[in-house]
């Protein structure tokens, strides 16, 4: 909003004193991520007070968990994705130019797996058990989004004046090799958002787990697409250059600025969890921008330890069912750790570290060829 207004105020770039920083995309970027942290303190101990004496005894806990979780998370608060989201989209619309499509096709992702998740939180809270709305409805209206979005994309992709086809796949360090898959490409899609989705909700276990990951992820992807956006710099990193979509490094922005103001509540020991709410939207939000700036397969090395974590569940299930044996002593896997005797914050720290390592290796693949 703040970008259209300076567009008006001085429409031939005759660059007014301070008022010329909005055009910088950092400048905005950065301003995004204060904005969307401040949001979220600012709601924070209202907000939790207030989700608290509705919500009663809180989040129910998986009784076959480990012990500790039965005891000191009972009666926790979740929901608290809505500061996430708030943050988020408060930050977006004051920053970002909104005139581009990108912008706004990540934002309504965003909100309906955020609504998705907070109908799954409010069905679990008010019935008090650990099974919110169906599994099957969940996955169809994150297919449904997911397949919206991506058609969209391709439109956009389509209209604009670049040389990668908008239906094609690129591939980390194999720089001229693309894979077109047509119309398919809208199925891929739908399984990069909606997987990744579920991959940030499965990782949500433990104080701290998911959103530091998440913000990790987001810094990477702000950088990625500040990159991509960008003609000049995509063509020295011999990157298929995606135009508009630099513009997302203004929501990376936020997640990060939310996620360090949800982080002050949800540091252990936990005063709020983010449930559904925050986890559905904000791993749909990550995928959203893999797919918006071709870099879906990047994204399964930066966001690797929430491929790990739901690669944990698929196998776990798929070895139970075969041989009535369990691999894992829980899954997901940060439940294995704990079961063999870490405490909660040496997993939480050590997962952080392997998420800043990935995303490291994720951000190499960018010179590598």
């Amino acid at each position: 909003m703040l970008y259209l207004i300076y567009q008006h105020l001085d429409p031939n770039q005759h660059y007014i004193p301070v008022v010329n920083l909005m055009r910088y995309l950092t400048f905005r970027t950065g301003m995004s991520l204060f904005t969307a942290q401040l949001v979220v303190v600012m709601m924070g101990s209202r907000f939790i007070r207030w989700i608290q004496a509705k919500q009663g005894r809180g989040q129910p806990i998986r009784s076959d968990g480990p012990e500790t979780h039965l005891l000191a998370k009972r009666g926790t608060p979740t929901m608290g994705g809505f500061m996430i989201l708030a943050g988020v989209t408060v930050g977006t619309l004051l920053w970002a130019d909104l005139s581009n499509p990108y912008v706004w096709i990540v934002l309504l992702v965003t909100a309906s797996y955020g609504i998705l998740g907070f109908l799954d939180d409010y069905a679990k809270v008010t019935k008090q058990t650990t099974a919110g709305v169906s599994s099957q409805v969940k996955l169809l209206v994150q297919f449904l989004v997911a397949g919206l979005a991506t058609y969209f994309m391709i439109r956009v992709a389509a209209a604009s004046p670049n040389d990668m086809a908008a239906t094609s796949v690129a591939f980390p360090v194999f720089k001229q090799l693309l894979l077109d898959l047509g119309w398919f490409y809208i199925v891929f899609g739908m399984v990069v958002i909606a997987g990744f989705s579920n991959a940030v909700n499965l990782t949500d276990g433990l104080d701290g787990l998911a959103i530091v990951p998440v913000m990790i992820a987001a810094a990477a992807f702000g950088f990625i697409a500040y990159l991509v956006g960008n003609v000049k710099f995509a063509d020295y990193l011999q990157l298929h250059a995606v135009p508009g979509t630099g513009e997302l490094a203004i929501i990376c922005g936020t997640l990060i600025g939310a996620g360090l103001g949800f982080l002050w509540y949800n540091a252990p020991p936990a005063k709020i969890f983010m449930g559904d709410t925050g986890s559905l939207a904000l791993g749909g939000t990550l995928g959203t921008m893999a797919v918006a700036t071709k870099h879906e397969i990047v994204l399964g090395i930066i966001g690797g330890l929430f491929v790990a974590e739901t690669l944990s569940v698929m196998i776990q299930v798929a070895y139970f069912k075969a041989t009535k044996k369990r691999i894992f002593l829980m899954a997901p896997i940060h439940h294995h750790f704990e079961k063999l005797g870490w405490k909660e914050s040496t997993v939480v720290i050590r997962f952080w570290i392997v998420a800043v390592m990935l995303a490291l290796a994720g951000l190499a693949t960018l010179k590598l060829r």
